[in-house]
């Protein structure tokens, strides 16, 4: 018994000591790579001033480095968003030069610059851990930080961190990714202020932090992030309480379909007649796109089925899980979703059919 005991707390311990985050796609990987060259091959190229003071070394500091890793490898971290990235830097180098003016001792002034350089971080919600290691650059080169006094602080330490701010941005936006991770909630596809309706129902954002808190994740991540785990996790348990419902269970397969040469005048009577939210175009049996009854208001007269008709829509297969639809159906501005076959239109799926399916399919497990 005692060696069975002693082998599980190792495999505890192996599996403590292992890596604790998920494999990262080589995909992912290489795009943060890419990025993080990118970004310091610019900042030497274009930040370097012409003749570099090889003496002090100060123009492009190490930290730097460390801050493009979490620009680019982990932009979602709030320890990477441009608050804590540049205020944390700046702060640090700000603590670091204070310390080193008032402390004449390397081994004591090193120790404080970096203590002070936390303090400053955590006291204006700006952790950024390579700011510890600003000031660490900055002690343990204590003559020439004390040459170069606050202006440390502004260049090359706020200047390259802005500009590696400012590289992540635009490299976030050329490979399809979102930074700053924190963005401001504009008005809704309605155009007022309510959150979206799968985020209505969540818990508001004083519980969020209060989670964190007693967790002791407020360093790790932020209310926003937890709302959208949480959202994220119960649209994925919503969508496993439909089990194996396939699209082809939901659709409708007796459509009313218009061709884009239909005059829109047509196009608004099948929508009265037949109380649709939404019409397929079709080229035969080839689907070309889906006039929802919001296009028709402002419609040109004369127009035809062709000039309103959205193309780009998402369309799925018959054999979809059914749960697939509700980010779709759920927060998009979409209500109704073509099931393709081959590129031939088989059928339909609103956002009334897939809330009956769940409905009853909650209503089965009550």
């Amino acid at each position: 018994m005692t060696g069975d005991a002693n082998d599980g707390r190792l495999a505890r311990l192996a599996r403590a000591l292992g890596p604790a985050i998920p494999a990262i796609p080589p995909r992912e990987a290489l795009r943060a790579s890419v990025g993080v060259v990118l970004a310091l091959g610019l900042l030497a190229a274009f930040v370097l001033p012409p003749h570099i003071d090889l003496a002090h070394g100060f123009y492009l500091v190490g930290p730097l480095a460390a801050s493009a890793v979490l620009l680019f490898a982990m932009p979602n971290s709030p320890l990477a968003q441009p608050w804590s990235v540049l205020v944390g830097n700046v702060a640090s180098a700000l603590a670091a030069v204070a310390v080193l003016h008032l402390v004449p001792g390397p081994v004591l002034g090193l120790a404080l610059a970096v203590g002070a350089a936390i303090l400053a971080m955590m006291g204006l919600r700006a952790l950024h851990p390579p700011g510890a290691a600003v000031a660490m650059t900055a002690a343990l080169n204590p003559d020439a930080t004390r040459e170069l006094g606050y202006h440390f602080a502004l260049a090359p330490v706020g200047l390259g961190t802005a500009a590696l701010v400012l590289l992540a941005f635009l490299y976030a936006r050329l490979t399809g990714r979102v930074y700053p991770m924190r963005q401001p909630h504009g008005p809704n596809r309605f155009g007022t202020r309510d959150r979206p309706a799968p985020q209505r129902l969540g818990l508001g954002a004083e519980e969020l932090e209060a989670i964190l808190r007693a967790n002791r994740q407020q360093a790790n991540l932020g209310p926003e992030d937890l709302s959208r785990l949480i959202a994220a996790a119960e649209q994925q348990a919503a969508s496993h309480r439909l089990g194996a419902i396939r699209c082809a269970d939901l659709m409708a397969r007796d459509l009313v379909t218009v061709t884009p040469e239909t005059p829109v005048a047509e196009v608004a009577q099948i929508f009265r007649q037949h109380r649709f939210t939404s019409v397929p175009v079709t080229e035969g049996a080839r689907m070309a796109g889906l006039i929802f009854q919001i296009h028709l208001i402002g419609a040109p007269a004369g127009a035809e089925a062709a000039d309103v008709m959205e193309r780009e829509v998402p369309r799925v297969a018959p054999d979809t899980s059914a749960g697939a639809l509700l980010p779709i159906l759920g927060e998009g501005r979409m209500d109704a979703i073509p099931v393709v076959e081959d590129d031939r239109l088989v059928g339909i799926v609103t956002r009334t059919d897939l809330v009956a399916a769940l409905a009853a399919r909650l209503g089965s497990r009550d």
